[in-house]
């Protein structure tokens, strides 16, 4: 983006990768979506290297915790909403009234595919970004008559870290030796997590979504949403044509 003439402030929940950033030559506040008063800092940090300006939001920072749904105790499921939803809301909410001041602004929501199709062993990552594409929904048609532009864009599979990172919450979090599908965690989630399996179908590289963020940022009327990898625009069309059952069938295996 900054090749791109974007001053890009690339925010991070640890410190020690923000002073990374910074010395590469990022403008890096700390932003954690847990920690509210973190958004808020950051924001007003933003304000001050600016003048008080902002042209773009872009929500990108999620993580997952696997396990089965009736595995998932409550407290962890609400930990995910904070990072993966709260924390989003709270920092949208802190840049609108911005982007109506200067007269425009983009907010561009990184949601998923599994924002609109379900897959098991995923129901904390999928609540979220189905909650999250509700409230973008809502969002985008409130906006309509402000200079404000809400955009969701869809990933599918990305070569990231996300089934690493979520390693650790899931041995907080899911007591998978107590549960009646032990064996099926054996069988499957154990060996994803632990095992690896190569890329997944489809997979790309984080760079797709790049490529559709300069869209969703750069158009002059942006679409509502852009969805990336083949992945993403096949389950959109089975959606579209599939009963829940066959949908349900396609998706159950994950």
């Amino acid at each position: 983006m900054r090749s791109r003439g974007w001053r890009v402030f690339a925010a991070c929940r640890k410190q020690e990768d923000c002073d990374r950033l910074l010395d590469e030559g990022f403008d890096s506040p700390r932003i954690d979506y847990q920690d509210g008063a973190s958004i808020l800092a950051g924001v007003e940090e933003v304000m001050a290297a600016t003048g008080g300006t902002l042209e773009a939001l872009f929500n990108n920072g999620a993580y997952a915790l696997p396990g089965a749904v009736e595995d998932l105790p409550t407290d962890g499921l609400r930990e995910v909403f904070e990072a993966n939803f709260f924390g989003w809301h709270t920092l949208t909410r802190a840049v609108i009234p911005v982007m109506r001041a200067q007269g425009k602004g983009r907010i561009v929501q990184c949601s998923s595919v599994l924002g609109f199709v379900p897959m098991p062993w995923r129901g904390a990552y999928i609540a979220t970004k189905h909650a999250l594409d509700g409230l973008t929904n809502v969002l985008r048609i409130e906006m309509r008559d402000t200079p404000v532009r809400v955009v969701t864009i869809e990933p599918g599979p990305i070569a990231t870290s996300i089934r690493a990172n979520s390693i650790p919450h899931f041995e907080r979090w899911i007591d998978w030796r107590s549960s009646p599908r032990a064996a099926q965690y054996e069988r499957t989630l154990l060996k994803r997590l632990y095992e690896g399996g190569g890329s997944d179908l489809f997979e790309r590289q984080p760079s797709a979504v790049t490529d559709q963020l300069i869209k969703a940022l750069e158009a002059a009327n942006p679409r509502p949403r852009y969805r990336v990898t083949h992945a993403t625009r096949l389950m959109s069309l089975a959606r579209r044509t599939l009963s829940t059952r066959m949908l349900d069938r396609l998706t159950a295996r994950g």
